[in-house]
């Protein structure tokens, strides 16, 4: 059973595809156009005929004006390869309703329109969870490396269900792995509060000069984007244990708003500059009103 996204999504899901501005080079056949020259039903151009060439692709209505062989082009149809980074680390368990829960459902769906597509789906959680020990996650973790065909979708979300956050974000060295480690370009999805301390964009480089397209969507909770805890607090970095304690009145909230702002906007132009497709979203929002709305509007699909 499917608890990540209800049946009525799914359904308004199904009638959704994703769009790529860059055509998929993959060697696998799918139902996306490529450069590569195959014999599909799609018309792509001539070439001379050589000989050994198939005399069935001969074009003869062209031999017939031009006395020359030309022999027909078809595109062929390749699959799309969608990666999507999923921030587990333990900042991603904050919130009401949790960053992490709401980074997964996101993954579900993005993930779903790609399989009823038949492109092929990589989900890469980051931070890595330890080798051994008998970790019930791990081999969820490595059903998630390579997905393909909507048949496989419910195992696909029972997958995605099972992850847990924990550890240390390592979003730079997470993505710049991905980005050495894929055989050929693709989308990129990077669902993340990107609040990693050292930053975002030497990794976020490295899968724009390995020739992605790619979506960022920033996630925050309610409480991060509108406290309402005030008074002598003491704040514990929930990754490293780092303690800090500080006075945070009321009067401070709109300072504290405007510096959550600036770093967004920090963010947001560091990706316009890239080409990267940018989104920050509470953890609250409407699945519905980012999914149908937002990201097609942005053309991420249609």
């Amino acid at each position: 059973m499917n608890s990540l996204i209800t049946p009525e999504l799914l359904r308004r899901l199904e009638q959704v595809q994703m769009l790529a501005a860059l055509r998929a080079k993959s060697s696998l056949k799918g139902e996306r156009r490529s450069r590569a020259r195959g014999l599909s039903v799609e018309f792509a151009d001539h070439r001379n005929y050589v000989l050994g060439d198939d005399l069935r692709y001969l074009d003869w209505n062209l031999f017939g004006r031009l006395d020359r062989l030309f022999l027909k082009l078809y595109e062929e149809e390749r699959e799309l390869p969608v990666r999507i980074f999923l921030d587990a680390s333990e900042s991603m368990n904050f919130g009401t309703p949790t960053k992490f829960d709401f980074a997964r459902q996101v993954a579900a769906a993005i993930g779903y329109v790609a399989l009823c597509g038949f492109d092929r789906v990589a989900v890469a959680p980051f931070p890595d969870r330890a080798v051994g020990g008998g970790d019930p996650e791990l081999a969820h973790r490595n059903a998630l490396r390579s997905v393909r065909g909507k048949k496989s979708s419910m195992q696909f979300f029972r997958d995605l269900s099972a992850l847990s956050a924990s550890g240390a974000a390592d979003l730079n060295a997470s993505l710049k792995r991905g980005a050495m480690e894929a055989r050929q370009s693709g989308v990129a999805i990077v669902l993340s509060d990107f609040l990693d301390p050292a930053g975002y964009e030497a990794g976020l480089n490295a899968l724009v000069g390995r020739g992605f397209q790619i979506n960022c969507v920033q996630i925050l909770a309610p409480e991060e984007l509108d406290p309402t805890t005030f008074g002598d607090l003491r704040l514990i970095d929930s990754e490293n244990g780092d303690e800090t304690e500080v006075t945070f009145g009321k009067y401070r909230l709109k300072a504290y708003q405007q510096s959550v702002a600036n770093y967004v906007q920090r963010l947001r132009e560091h990706c316009a500059g890239r080409g990267i497709r940018f989104f920050s979203v509470s953890s609250a929002t409407d699945l519905g009103d980012l999914l149908l709305k937002q990201l097609r509007a942005s053309e991420v699909w249609a």
